[in-house]
């Protein structure tokens, strides 16, 4: 079904309670690769409930872990939309924390199609969330925005340019995060049950070679990256966090940070050194707090 351009930007916002303990916040960690190496760095206040720190990017999969017990989803469908899951790729992800998370909560979570670009073979398709805990007072605000292939062409705008580039200096760090070859597998548990990171025969017909890490993975572990070795592991002073997915990464492929410090923001981009510094995240910042 094509794009309904007006029905979509014209729907209400849908709004959901969720909740989450901290065994959420443990598998969310676990999934990004802390405690790995547990003999020698067991990361505790990522992977042990005492003293438990709440990365910020674990607002991307709140309420929607092992204990939602949904079904794999086979389309992406809201009012005006409805695309197969095979001709959508994540294109990028904005992030601001309003406070440090809380290890176990509750949140109402408002979400609205905010606008859909035309770019003639593909669409892309912004959606705006904002959670609030029961007292009305707000937890965070993301912004994705998604590439939906073949869906373009409806006579839309193309939407703005976006311009970035990296400072010209060498970079402040160097920051190299190994995946492992199951971590999909893993961090599927977080909610995103897409095919598209199991499924040999699914990523073939979507045109991989292999199933890909989840951009949200990459997106998390980037953010852990940041805390440990910008932030001096302190996760409250990451305040905010927007990339653009530029390109794939496969499960036990390293994921490099580069990184440029200016004033209360960090300019970055990710790539993956196996296969010649192959784009992975662009178009990359991340507000910090002193």
């Amino acid at each position: 079904m094509p794009i309904d351009l007006d029905k979509a930007l014209g729907a209400p916002a849908a709004t959901r309670e969720i909740a989450w303990t901290s065994r959420d916040v443990l598998l969310y960690h676990l999934s990004l690769g802390a405690g790995r190496d547990a003999g020698a760095d067991p990361e505790l206040s990522y992977t042990y409930e005492r003293g438990l720190r709440v990365l910020p990017t674990f607002a991307m999969v709140a309420g929607q872990g092992v204990s939602a017990g949904e079904r794999p989803p086979t389309a992406m469908s809201m009012p005006g939309i409805d695309i197969d899951l095979r001709r959508i790729l994540h294109a990028g992800q904005a992030l601001t924390v309003h406070r440090p998370l809380p290890v176990a909560g509750e949140a109402v979570v408002s979400s609205r199609v905010a606008n859909i670009w035309d770019k003639g073979k593909a669409a892309v398709i912004e959606m705006e969330q904002a959670a609030a805990d029961p007292a009305g007072d707000p937890l965070w605000t993301t912004t994705m925005r998604i590439w939906a292939r073949g869906e373009g062409g409806f006579g839309g705008e193309p939407g703005p340019e976006t311009p970035w580039t990296e400072p010209d200096r060498e970079p402040d760090h160097v920051l190299d995060s190994p995946t492992a070859p199951g971590q999909a597998l893993l961090y599927r548990l977080n909610g995103d049950l897409n095919p598209l990171h199991a499924d040999p025969a699914f990523a073939r017909a979507a045109g991989f070679d292999h199933p890909i890490l989840h951009g949200l993975a990459s997106y998390g572990i980037v953010a852990k990256a940041l805390a440990d070795g910008v932030l001096g592991g302190d996760v409250t002073r990451l305040t905010g966090l927007s990339v653009r997915f530029a390109g794939v990464l496969f499960p036990g492929e390293t994921i490099r940070t580069t990184v440029w410090r200016e004033g209360d923001r960090l300019v970055f981009r990710s790539t993956c050194p196996e296969r010649g510094d192959a784009a992975v995240l662009t178009h990359a910042t991340a507000e910090i707090s002193s």
